[in-house]
């Protein structure tokens, strides 16, 4: 599986996770029973389907090993091909890697660094 896992964050969420030391999902996380991730090969696509549009948000990379077994990789509920993972528990601060400022482009897809494929 992937070293390096993704998830997209707003920014008023992330300053509260900073605050707490540990990220606890986004609504929709908090009612799915778990944060939701995506790997490189599917980050752009998870930002097309959930979040088309939406500025202000932040790419947060998080090193999976870190992570240990309360990150699972699963199927999507909606199924989309694949397994993605998924975390059961809140994020630690300490197991993130970056965080990097997602814009948006004229077309309103997001910007993303050039390492994600």
């Amino acid at each position: 599986m992937e070293s390096i896992i993704y998830t997209m964050v707003r920014e008023a969420d992330w300053r509260e996770a900073e605050r707490l030391g540990a990220y606890r999902g986004s609504v929709d996380d908090r009612r799915d029973g778990f944060l939701h991730f995506s790997t490189a090969a599917q980050l752009r696509a998870s930002a097309a389907k959930h979040r088309a549009g939406e500025a202000g948000l932040l790419l947060v990379a998080v090193e999976a090993a870190a992570l240990g077994a309360a990150l699972a990789w699963e199927p999507a509920r909606s199924g989309r091909p694949g397994l993605f993972p998924h975390l059961h528990a809140a994020l630690p601060l300490a197991a993130v890697r970056g965080v990097t400022p997602l814009s948006l482009g004229p077309d309103g897809l997001h910007r993303f660094p050039p390492d994600i494929p």
